[in-house]
């Protein structure tokens, strides 16, 4: 049993590693800043992936504010730590335009 098991492995094992090389150059090749992006693909990965990471983050954000409070209260920073863990987070997922990810005017807390 043990045999028939190594036999299947041995091969499966060299397909993966044999996979994994040929696979890994065509990953590392960087982005031509110069080639327009898709507008369609920006905004679907906007969508189905940043935007529910970024949701996400603003309620994580919340809940680390709500445990760091006490401590930024007495610091004299709460409106900073607001910013950072809540409204930063909340201007990223809300306040973008749809497929538009590097926007530095919407991704910054506002000015107090």
């Amino acid at each position: 049993m043990k045999r028939r098991a190594q036999t299947i492995l041995n091969p499966l094992t060299a397909a993966l590693l044999a996979l994994g090389c040929c696979t890994t150059p065509l990953s590392a090749n960087e982005a031509d800043p110069t080639r327009p992006t898709d507008p369609g693909l920006n905004a679907t990965v906007d969508v189905t992936m940043a935007r529910p990471v970024g949701a996400a983050a603003t309620v994580a954000g919340f809940a680390l504010f709500l445990v760091s409070s006490p401590f930024s209260l007495l610091g004299g920073n709460a409106g900073e730590s607001w910013d950072n863990l809540v409204v930063a987070p909340a201007a990223y997922t809300f306040k973008r335009p749809l497929g538009h990810f590097e926007d530095p005017a919407s991704q910054s807390p506002p000015a107090k």
